[in-house]
């Protein structure tokens, strides 16, 4: 039976607080009241735990909009930001929506410690495996945990849609409530749930969790949790997901009882459209508020990527835990030390300025937190002595791009608007994307005639800014432990490992899936069915020019051991095994690494637009 809220005398409401029923299940013993909390959120910080610099576009002292570089993010920053809000808010839950580990040099050299050691300086409430915590097995992700829980805080890892299989690390029989589906806090004395959820066919088939350890469909377990809480008298339940914006709304639409979904997977900035006056792009409001399966209301929320934003979400909730309202900020974390190139600005420009990041009410100037900065100085000084080393130069910015068009990865870039806005990218995709395909093109060709390599855009993981190129970017371009790999291949098999891909991005939203080649290219339509996206393929000859490609044909193909044991949905390419497979051993940021040192004058450039593998592209509609 549904209850109301009435006005009446005191003797009364106190007739009406004793009622259990009111707030949901027989066991609710949870005062029937109204309750603001505070959600403060991060995702997808992939070990980046250093500042970066971003450029925004400031108010001058002359009244005149500029662009001008400022450092941004870092955890330490993060960590400061968390502790400054939650100083100033009642009933707040700290929570880190997944995709901690695999991006930097830190990860490379300590497997998670370092990250495990600043997100315990944060001491989160709950953390929501992501998908690139299984990059390394099982056994990675318990390596990981084991690093978060080696502090005090001993922060819940949650997940209510894996299964681990029998032999692995992380099955309960070994590791009792390691990875648990959900956990319950009191905040103002009342309940509230937190539910766990991992992008599932992403996670199964674009890393590397123990064969066994299955992940289930993302929307039935969360409703089955959900159910299981609400049984239990919860009535205010927020799911944590690592499934990607786009599902994150989708999901809500669908599910009955949620309240709250803190996401992450898809890197999403959010925030008001007066973001774009200072050179970001939010993708959609923060926070964006849909509905549920019965028109309840639902806030959704994510946190853009790399440490470069904590959000702050207040949700109120009324005497029976239905949400009556939420609002919050995206704080983008950045210093205050704004520079023309390495120049500081002027006194007065810099007043103008820090009137006008006051006035966009989403830019927060944040000192790094002194403890934090400490417990990260030793990682660091590990980072620095490996990865200082400067091996060669980028001639211009090298843009991160997944998947061109506008609509499913319009702000990958960390380099702002000039990467994100730029007519080729979004004509052709990412410039350090194709870069890598044609290093493993020319790599591969030291060790054995290729004629095409293959490469996802989401194995890729960062710009290159023009300027020095050191070992530490070409490992953060290039962070897993993959290895080239050569294939056999028909034509016919090519393009329908190409078709494997797309859709991996169409059809589950897996952006980071769509191909790069080198040696081959193509025209692409989304619009069409899987089968018919590609079309006008061309293969480049040994004197540059282009002719049509041979579905009959057998071409000796270069790729990462992870696309050829058939990962990121590039499913024909795992069929091809025995004697047409060849592990060539070659570490694949190495091959990058020797393709810079290959270079006129060591730098990299842009490849001419003919060499790009997506030549024409349609996007969804």
């Amino acid at each position: 039976m549904r209850c109301f809220r009435f006005f009446a005398s005191a003797a009364v409401l106190s007739l009406l607080s004793s009622l259990a029923a009111c707030g949901g299940g027989d066991d609710d013993d949870s005062p029937s009241e109204p309750l603001e909390i505070t959600i403060l959120h991060v995702n997808d910080h992939h070990s980046r735990l250093d500042a970066e610099t971003l450029n925004l576009a400031l108010l001058n002292a002359a009244g005149a909009r500029e662009s001008v570089t400022v450092d941004l993010g870092g955890f330490p920053r993060v960590v400061a930001a968390i502790e400054e809000i939650a100083a100033a808010s009642t009933n707040v839950i700290k929570i880190h929506a997944g995709d901690a580990t695999t991006g930097d040099l830190y990860f490379n050299l300590t497997e998670g410690e370092a990250d495990a050691a600043l997100m315990n300086q944060v001491c989160f409430d709950s953390f929501t495996v992501g998908n690139h915590e299984f990059d390394y097995g099982d056994a990675g992700l318990k390596q990981f945990i084991d690093h978060l829980h080696a502090g005090q805080c001993k922060t819940p890892v949650l997940s209510a849609n894996i299964t681990f299989s029998a032999d692995s690390p992380l099955h309960p029989s070994r590791a009792p409530d390691l990875v648990r589906p959900s956990i319950v806090i009191e905040r103002g004395g009342q309940k509230i749930g937190l539910i766990g959820l991992t992008i599932a066919a992403k996670t199964q088939n674009a890393s590397r969790p123990d064969a066994g350890t299955l992940l289930t469909d993302e929307l039935a377990a969360a409703q089955a949790e959900i159910d299981r809480l609400k049984a239990q008298g919860v009535n205010k339940i927020v799911v944590q997901s690592h499934v990607g914006y786009s599902l994150e709304t989708a999901l809500a639409a669908q599910l009955d009882g949620v309240d709250v979904i803190v996401g992450g997977d898809s890197h999403t900035l959010l925030g008001p459209d007066g973001m774009e006056d200072y050179g970001l792009n939010p993708a959609g409001d923060y926070p964006t508020r849909v509905t549920d399966k019965n028109g309840k209301p639902v806030c959704v929320v994510q946190a853009w990527q790399y440490s470069y934003v904590v959000g702050e979400l207040k949700v109120n909730f009324d005497a029976q835990g239905e949400v009556t309202g939420c609002t919050g900020t995206p704080h983008v974390l950045i210093s205050d030390a704004f520079r023309r190139g390495s120049t500081p600005v002027n006194d007065a420009d810099k007043a103008a300025m820090l009137a006008d990041v006051t006035a966009s009410q989403v830019l927060r100037v944040t000192t790094p937190d002194a403890s934090a900065t400490a417990v990260l100085q030793p990682y660091a000084a590990q980072k620095t002595a490996f990865g200082s080393e400067v091996v060669g130069q980028a001639g211009t910015n090298l843009c991160l791009r997944r998947v061109p068009g506008t609509r499913l990865d319009p702000t990958r870039s960390s380099l702002g608007a000039a990467c994100n806005q730029d007519a080729g990218v979004i004509a052709h995709g990412g410039d350090i994307q194709q870069i890598v395909a044609e290093a493993f093109l020319q790599g591969a060709r030291e060790f054995f005639d290729a004629d095409v390599s293959i490469q996802n855009g989401g194995g890729v993981r960062a710009d290159v800014a023009a300027g020095d190129v050191t070992v530490q970017k070409v490992y953060t371009v290039l962070p897993f432990k993959n290895t080239l790999v050569q294939l056999e291949a028909t034509g016919a098999e090519i393009k329908a490992a190409l078709e494997d891909a797309i859709d991996g991005v169409v059809a589950n939203t897996n952006t980071g899936s769509y191909p790069y080649t080198g040696g081959l290219r193509f025209d692409v339509d989304l619009t069409q069915p899987k089968g018919s996206r590609l079309s006008n393929l061309q293969i480049r000859n040994a004197n540059g020019s282009y002719a049509t490609f041979d579905l009959a044909a057998t071409y000796s193909v270069a790729t990462t051991n992870f696309l050829a044991d058939g990962q990121d949905f590039y499913t024909t390419l795992g069929t091809i095994t025995g004697a047409r497979r060849s592990d060539v051993g070659l570490d694949y940021a190495e091959v990058l690494l020797t393709y810079l040192e290959n270079q006129p004058g060591h730098t990299l450039n842009k490849l001419p637009v003919a060499d790009y593998s997506t030549q024409g592209f349609v996007d969804l509609p």
